[in-house]
This record gives C-alpha cells, structure tokens and sequence, in this order.
C-alpha cells in the first residue's frame, strides 16, 4: 500500500539546500505511544528545576561547543520498549522517502538512536558543524546515491525554547565558508549565525538533513523542559563509505522486539534478506527460526518451496 508522505519539493529542498522539515510527517496516533516508551526509559530525570544551572556562561557573542553530557540520555535499536518504537525508524513511508532522497531502489537503516534533553541536565548550546565525521573516514559524495540522509523526528513538541535544531542552507553557507575547508573555522561562526533558521516543529515533524548541511544544537531555557526526539541514518544499500551503528554487535539486546514484530520490507533495511532470496535454503530457515521461535517467517519458508 503506498503511503507517500512527502512532495517532489522535499527531495529537490533536500538536495539543494541540504535540507527538508514535514511539520506532519508522522500521525498523532503513531507518535503517542512513543511518549510513554520516552518516559519509562528517560522520564525519571525530567524532574530539574530552574533554566539550566549546568549551563556554561558564555562572554557576549561567543557560539557554543559540544560536549559529552549533551549525548548522556540516548540509547539505540533495538529499544526497551512497545514495538511502536523499534519499528518507527523502519516505518514504510520513512523507507519509501529515504530511497526517493537517494535516488536508489533499496536503502539500508544505519542509524538509529533516542535521544532525550532536559532543561539545565547540560549546556546543549553547539557551534555550527556538519555531522559527516562519525558517518564516514571520507568526506560527502557528490553522487545522490553515494549520500546518506540523516532523519530528526520529534516525539513532543521542539520549540526554539526546547531546543530546536538550527541550520544553514547550502545557498548561504556557500556566502560566507569555503569550499577547500573541511571543517568550520570559528571566525566564520558569527557569519552563520546571522544566516541561521530554526527547525521547531510540532511532535510528529520529520527533519531530513544531510551530513555536510550546516547546523548546531541550541539550548533549553523553558524551565522543567524537555524534549524527545529520534535520530534515524538511511543510505544505499552496499555503500561501504558510511557507518554509524552495527546491527550485529549487540546480540544480547532485546532484538526479538524487532524481528518478532517488523514485515519483510522492514527487516530488509537491516541486512535481512527478503524472501525468496538465494540466502533461504532450509537449513538456514531452520536454524534462524530456532534462533527467533516468535519471529513469523511463514512467507520465507513459502517462498523457498
């Protein structure tokens, strides 16, 4: 069933400026249930009072920088929770928009990981930078298809006071940095600033950005604040150049709360074949449904015969 959620004026935003927000991407009913996963895994720590005692002071026109206790609340798939959340990154229409962005017929989830703030827990003010350093050794490609898209979806409202994203467009970059550069120069800092947009949105936005699109994290001020967003990376699939997460790494993580609950088009952007691949022969049917008791793999056995 097609479930397109997303305009040729999207992809051309994302390709042009490196960036494209959907203030409507995902249903209240889809977005809810993933609240209450936020609050049993995160909820706990929401209870700060005040604006930010954590908050570093800054001398007037300084920008800020990373630091670790931005990261200290996230966690990746599989998640200890509902199915809801450890299906959301591989939502159809999420798949659908991903290899529409990359211009390829099948796309590979590569990322994806929670990530909670709240109010005075840290400085999350950030200088401008572009997120393609822990994606690759190399640097963005010029080829579509040899690109990555980084997903931003918002389980609760991100207001400019709950710590909204704010980027650059390629366009206005390109004004103020040069192209030789690799990384940001902090002499052009206060240029970009003046440049910058806001990425607020109500819960259930989808920001799709990519890893050389100028950005930075920007602080929570509204007292007892938090905000509840997923991080979710798609590229081609076989391109080797780009890495985050390795699925395979964490066996002893709750996976049956993916495989017992996901569709074979799901599973595929995780490196699991589809049905009917080369891969299914019965011994390898066997011992993975022995592996996986719960996991329903009645079309992959079908399709072998």
């Amino acid at each position: 069933m097609n479930d397109r959620r997303f305009e040729q004026h999207h992809v051309d935003a994302w390709r042009e400026d490196g960036f494209a927000l959907i203030p409507d991407f995902f249903a209240l009913g889809e977005i809810e249930p993933l609240r209450a996963d936020f609050a049993n895994l995160y909820g706990a720590y929401g209870d700060i009072d005040g604006v930010g005692q954590m908050m570093n002071v800054k001398a007037p026109g300084d920008i800020g920088k990373t630091n670790y206790k931005q990261f200290q609340h996230i966690d990746k798939l599989p998640y200890d929770g509902s199915a809801a959340l450890n299906l959301i990154s591989m939502h159809p229409a999420l798949i659908e928009f991903a290899k529409a962005l990359l211009d390829t017929p099948q796309v590979h989830c590569y990322q994806s990981h929670t990530w909670a703030k709240f109010t005075g827990e840290a400085d999350f003010d950030q200088a401008f930078h572009c997120d393609f350093g822990n994606h690759t050794l190399l640097v963005p490609a010029d080829e579509v298809r040899m690109r990555t898209v980084d997903f931003i979806f918002y389980i609760t409202d991100v207001t400019d006071d709950l710590g909204a994203l704010h980027y650059v467009t390629k366009t206005d970059a390109a004004k103020v940095l040069d192209p030789a550069e690799v990384m940001i120069p902090p002499e052009r800092q206060q240029a970009l600033k003046a440049m910058e947009r806001s990425a607020a949105g109500p819960s259930g936005t989808l920001v799709a950005h990519s890893i050389d699109t100028v950005h930075r994290g920007t602080n929570l001020t509204r007292p007892n604040g938090h905000r509840y967003t997923m991080t979710v990376g798609y590229k081609a699939a076989g391109n080797d150049m780009i890495g985050f997460h390795v699925w395979q790494t964490g066996p002893d993580r709750p996976w049956n709360n993916v495989m017992d609950h996901a569709s074979p088009e799901q599973l595929e952007v995780l490196g699991i074949p589809l049905p009917g691949d080369a891969y299914w022969t019965p011994r390898t049917l066997q011992l993975t449904q022995r592996r996986w008791p719960e996991w329903d793999m009645q079309a992959y056995f079908d399709a072998a015969r």
